[in-house]
């Protein structure tokens, strides 16, 4: 049996199965039989690296006794996923999904709007501190940003550390939203009822279901638990809704009764 594959007409890989030599283009050096044992059956399939299977149209021919065969196909450059035991650097594709990647920046986007829509409200109903109420701009501000810069990471094609990264800026500086949460709440209400505990417990209990999903997706292309990871977020943004409905409901009963620590015997 002789095997020969060629690649724009010029030989680079043969086979003669009498004396089971092999004559390898130094260019195609990891050039090897699929199954070697199944070349007695018609497979002739060739694995080649990556790195060397350029490009380009390739032919086999395979010829024994009296017999002869040959196919010709055309090897293409596309973007896939790529998840073995390659760096990050040189995995390709998607981490996630385009759709996946949107819902997760628009839930982001979501919470930095509601907590910035509840600080408004806030302002308009009860007087703030100057000095709290710069702090928990300043702090709005620098999650936006911070998460702005990882959401142009995360958008970026493939399985790299910088989408890792991108992905880390989104979810781990969302911590800061509970807290700012328990000082809204604390401006509104001298002390904080049932309800409010639970609320912050909801946001509370959804940026450690996000940060959970982040962890089990960083070490998986594709991620196996994305929807972990988005399951969180949407927690985040409904408890902050839930709790900007709360706040001006209960702002509206209480405007013009002011709370009992606000109350001076004349």
């Amino acid at each position: 049996m002789f095997v020969t594959w060629k690649k724009q007409g010029v030989t680079i890989f043969s086979y003669h199965g009498g004396n089971k030599k092999f004559n390898i283009d130094p260019s195609f050096s990891s050039a090897r039989f699929l199954s070697q044992p199944d070349l007695i059956t018609g497979v002739a399939s060739l694995v080649l690296d990556s790195a060397q299977a350029t490009v380009g149209n390739y032919s086999c021919k395979v010829t024994e006794s009296n017999r002869e065969g040959e196919i010709k196909m055309e090897l293409k450059n596309s973007s896939v996923v790529s998840c073995g035991d390659e760096t990050p650097e040189e995995k390709c594709g998607s981490w996630f999904l385009l759709v996946e990647r949107a819902v997760i920046i628009s839930l982001v986007c979501l919470l930095v709007i509601l907590c910035a829509a509840q600080l408004s409200v806030i302002g308009l109903k009860y007087e703030i501190e100057s000095q709290r109420k710069v702090c928990i701009i300043v702090a709005l501000v620098i999650f936006a940003v911070v998460a702005g810069v990882g959401a142009a990471l995360f958008m970026q094609d493939g399985y790299t550390v910088q989408n890792q990264a991108g992905l880390g800026l989104i979810v781990i500086p969302a911590v800061i939203l509970v807290p700012l949460q328990y000082i809204m709440f604390g401006i509104v209400f001298d002390s904080l009822l049932q309800a409010t505990l639970v609320l912050i417990g909801l946001k509370l209990l959804g940026f450690i279901i996000a940060l959970v999903g982040f962890a089990l997706c960083v070490p998986a292309c594709p991620p196996l638990h994305g929807s972990v990871l988005i399951a969180g977020l949407a927690i985040m943004a409904i408890a902050s809704l839930l709790s900007l409905a709360y706040v001006f409901i209960m702002g509206s009963r209480m405007k013009d009764h002011p709370r009992p620590g606000n109350c001076r015997v004349m």
